[in-house]
């Protein structure tokens, strides 16, 4: 056994090594064909520390990015190879590679960035947070009551974007001494104004159902995912209605780690592609396109689970259904919108439909939602998010200029000293 694994793995290493020469060989042509970026252009950059895996995280910022590049110029700093390549594929803003500390003090020194802004935790943030004299912000990849939602790294950033008043009284509950009024700024949800693009199906009668779950987590008490405990059952429900229509839109981890998950979402595939092929007129979607927004938008039900897709959705004001965990030692906000939302229990998932009726026909859970989407995102008239956003980003580029001003007087820094060489190559 111990050769086999031994073989096993060094296969693994192989094959990982030959998949990264592929990866930098494309990134290399990525980059020699689309040249140098401007100089001394960029006054907001957004900092990605993550592979490819990760991108979901990115993606949910394009539009309000680019919409926010036409004021102010925009450029993803992007420290991995995969992650690269596939932002100089997709993104919207440009992207510069800064592999190494080096190649990210090289940038600084030719760009006078003045917001730098975050997406996730990565613990490379703090790469660039050493950099000071510019103000670096947390704006997250979504609105979620997670234990995420409540971290006290938070307080390692000069601001955070929130959505409104749910997420402000989520952290007070866990961040003491922190200033609320000056560093968390309520933006809503900007991705909403742009819950737009066409259907991959030609729209009819039929009631259009989104099952979006998300990953079996790294942790028993993060075991939100449903794909293993309530995805075939639903899927298989849905599919049998000649009245309903399923977008299956999976979580990119789905399997990472735990076999069940990989097996159950395979099914699920595989279970939409024989519906469609015995019902052309069908038109099930398996959705693993890298927009975000259709499908919230187009959703008559959508089924999610404990994820920042239940607030992707709550955003629009439409119907939805929360996957009940299973785990006993998940973790359930029980002061937000899960405290009465509308759960879907394993036992119920084979007869999901009946759920979905109940849900789109009650009055009452129709003037609940609406509390609570007022409660997380404020107004959500469309454009006022974007409107939001794009003042708290006047704001703090004017805090830059006062600040600037104050310390003009001050000595120069010289980036390329804040860290001993061994630190600069560490990448």
């Amino acid at each position: 056994m111990g050769v086999l694994s031994d073989a096993k793995l060094g296969l693994k290493v192989v094959r990982d090594l030959l998949a990264g020469r592929a990866v930098r060989s494309r990134l290399a042509s990525q980059l020699a064909e689309r040249g140098p970026l401007p100089s001394r252009r960029f006054e907001i950059g957004v900092y990605f520390a993550d592979g490819a895996v990760n991108l979901y995280q990115m993606r949910q910022w394009y539009a309000p990015l680019a919409e926010l590049d036409r004021t102010h110029p925009v450029v993803v700093l992007s420290r991995s190879p995969d992650g690269t390549s596939a932002l100089l594929e997709e993104s919207p803003v440009p992207v510069a590679y800064v592999r190494k500390v080096q190649d990210l003090e090289d940038f600084l020194e030719e760009h006078e960035l003045k917001v730098v802004l975050y997406v996730n935790q990565n613990s490379r943030n703090f790469q660039m947070m050493r950099y000071g004299r510019r103000w670096h912000v947390f704006i997250n990849h979504g609105e979620s009551d997670k234990m995420y939602m409540t971290t006290n790294q938070f307080k390692a950033y000069d601001y955070s974007f929130v959505a409104g008043d749910a997420a402000i009284a989520r952290l007070e509950r866990v961040l003491w001494d922190y200033d609320f009024d000056k560093r968390a700024l309520p933006i809503g949800r900007p991705q909403a104004d742009h819950y737009t693009g066409l259907t991959p199906y030609q729209p009819d009668d039929r009631t259009v159902v989104l099952y979006a779950p998300t990953w079996e987590g790294d942790r028993s008490a993060a075991a939100y995912g449903s794909v293993a405990t309530h995805g075939v059952a639903l899927v298989n429900d849905i599919l049998a209605s000649p009245s309903h229509r399923l977008i299956y839109r999976p979580h990119p981890r789905s399997g990472v780690l735990d076999p069940a998950y990989g097996a159950a979402n395979r099914a699920i595939v595989a279970a939409i592609a024989a519906a469609n092929r015995a019902d052309p007129s069908a038109q099930h979607v398996y959705d693993t396109g890298a927009e975000l927004g259709w499908q919230l938008a187009a959703a008559d039900v959508a089924i999610v689970d404990i994820s920042a897709m239940v607030y992707d959705r709550l955003a629009t004001g439409k119907p939805l259904l929360i996957t009940r965990p299973v785990a006993e030692d998940a973790q359930i906000d029980t002061g937000g919108y899960l405290s009465d939302c509308e759960w879907l229990l394993a036992s119920e998932a084979g007869s999901v439909r009946d759920r979905i009726d109940q849900v789109s026909h009650d009055s009452a859970a129709g003037v609940r939602l609406g509390r609570w989407v007022r409660h997380y995102f404020g107004d959500t008239t469309p454009g006022t998010a974007t409107r939001r956003f794009h003042e708290a980003i006047e704001k703090l580029l004017a805090e830059w200029t006062r600040n600037a001003a104050l310390h003009a007087r001050d000595e120069p820094v010289d980036v390329h000293q804040m860290h001993g060489a061994e630190e600069r190559d560490d990448l």
